[in-house]
């Protein structure tokens, strides 16, 4: 049952004041206004309805019998990435190094091949006959799963499903049908609002702390559905897929990352929103896995550069990269350089809300874009694919030396046509050299980048490029659109006009 806020009446108010002679400003969840009567003047307390408990015990009761600690038996002989970091990050990556995981093995996560270790992690239960969610990192590759709930038993589980995408597992254990189990909340909570999670940290199990909620919608870098709610309240080690409850006793998230330069809690926590966890356990229950709406297209930000550029007023949407071939949105008419705005009719503020809400959406789904191209609004209907969960790499090698190329001095390259140089096709101009201190530099061009069209103009001599930037000088453009192939991705880049 949720936990009902204690309002103090004002009579109650007014008679705690008069005896112990306090002034009305320290009585807790109260405003007192000041009221004629005639000639006297009066106090009236008016309690306000209290945004936090008196305290957090009465939620800590119900809640805390439902979540569980977990533990896992890893082989580290050639599976000990699941539990070090994020499967999705590879070692020393960015995300790994700012945003530790808190799953992690016992002893040393260094330890020697072909050997057992124990991780330890969070869970709670969502169902009486044992269904219980934790997070990916901490049950992928596992060897064995046991849990053990809060009244000191232990129980093997089996994982029921995985996605990786966010970080969350369906485990289920089996030989009861009457388990303690939580909800999730109906609604986001607000930014200020408070917040309990419960976990076990450094293995000590069912650790209880508090804080309140610091922000919404954060992107950590752990993939394209980033939407963290960010928390104070300190959480470590080992609360990997420990909830954190509202002040009702519902889950508002999973707790999955923490940025920590040392290692431990300095009050930054990230948590898997309630209700990607729940469209992501409803599939797994059901399906053992996750599929996803795709599009089938490379996207990327708009920035304000890029907005002006193409004649957007605001810096929204996604821009399309490059549709990939055959692909739901080649197959529909999107190319690149459109800009996706919106989705059946719901505005898309950037690449990653597009992403997010694509991928909401059942494959096979026919689905509405509204697409921003060359100054008009234009609408697409397509069929969503099927995500897919692993991706071909197309890698071009480029062994054979390069020429110097023409140079551009605006840009502060030297290019050359794609035909003249090894292994990069025969469209575009090839970048052979980069200028440190050009403007190419400043906006990330490097040796092999190939530039395939300014100012929606495809280009295949030095010539050309600098064609296309006169004449969007001369139109009085302040910045031009330049489509660029850099390995395997491809994308757009706003270079500002104007330089010599």
């Amino acid at each position: 049952m949720p936990v009902k806020s204690r309002i103090l009446s004002a009579r109650r108010v007014l008679l705690l004041a008069g005896v112990a002679g306090l002034s009305a400003s320290l009585v807790a969840g109260a405003n007192l206004m000041p009221s004629r009567t005639g000639s006297t003047l009066t106090g009236i307390a008016y309690a306000q309805d209290a945004q936090r408990p008196v305290g957090f015990a009465d939620i800590v009761e119900k809640v805390k019998p439902a979540v569980i600690s977990v533990r896992v038996k890893v082989d580290t002989g050639a599976r000990m990435m699941g539990l070090e970091g994020n499967p999705a990050s590879p070692p020393n990556s960015e995300m790994e190094r700012f945003f530790r995981r808190f799953g992690t093995p016992d002893s040393e996560q260094r330890a020697p091949r072909n050997r057992l270790v124990t991780g330890q992690g969070s869970g709670f239960f969502i169902s009486a006959d044992g269904y219980a969610v934790t997070n990916n990192h901490v049950v992928d590759k596992a060897d064995a799963v046991e849990v053990t709930t809060d009244d000191g038993k232990s129980y093997t589980a089996k994982v029921i499903g995985t996605d990786p995408r966010t970080d969350v597992a369906l485990i289920k254990v089996e030989g009861r049908s009457d388990f303690p189990y939580v909800k999730f909340a109906e609604h986001a909570p607000r930014i200020g609002d408070w917040v309990i999670a419960v976990g076990n940290p450094f293995g000590l199990g069912g650790t209880v702390t508090a804080g309140i909620v610091s922000a919404r919608g954060r992107d950590i870098g752990a993939g394209p559905y980033d939407d963290f709610i960010q928390i104070d309240a300190p959480v470590n080690k080992g609360n990997s897929g420990g909830p954190t409850f509202d002040v009702d006793g519902n889950v508002i998230g999973v707790n999955t990352a923490i940025f920590s330069p040392s290692g431990g809690s300095v009050g930054i926590a990230f948590a898997i929103p309630a209700s990607t966890v729940q469209s992501v356990v409803g599939q797994l229950k059901d399906k053992g896995a996750v599929t996803r709406g795709w599009v089938g297209v490379q996207i990327q930000p708009v920035t304000p550069e890029i907005a002006d550029s193409i004649g957007l007023k605001r810096a929204e949407g996604a821009l399309v990269a490059e549709p990939q071939p055959n692909g739901p949105a080649a197959k529909a008419g999107i190319v690149a350089g459109d800009v996706i705005t919106a989705v059946n009719g719901t505005p898309v503020k950037d690449a990653r809300d597009l992403a997010r809400q694509i991928g909401s959406i059942a494959p096979g789904t026919t689905v509405r874009l509204t697409v921003w191209r060359k100054g008009e609004e234009k609408t697409f209907s397509m069929a969503l694919g099927e995500l897919p969960n692993e991706r071909d790499a197309r890698v071009t090698s480029s062994d054979s030396a390069t020429p110097h190329g023409s140079d551009v001095p605006r840009l502060g390259l030297s290019l050359a046509p794609a035909g003249q140089v090894a292994g990069s096709g025969s469209e575009g101009v090839v970048v052979t050299k980069v200028d440190p201190d050009g403007a190419g530099s400043e906006h990330g061009f490097q040796t092999g980048d190939i530039i395939l069209e300014v100012g929606g103009k495809k280009v295949s001599s030095p010539a050309d490029v600098r064609t296309a930037l006169n004449e969007a000088q001369r139109e009085g453009k302040r910045s031009v659109l330049m489509r660029v192939k850099s390995g395997e991705t491809t994308k757009f880049v706003a270079l500002r006009l104007g330089r010599a």
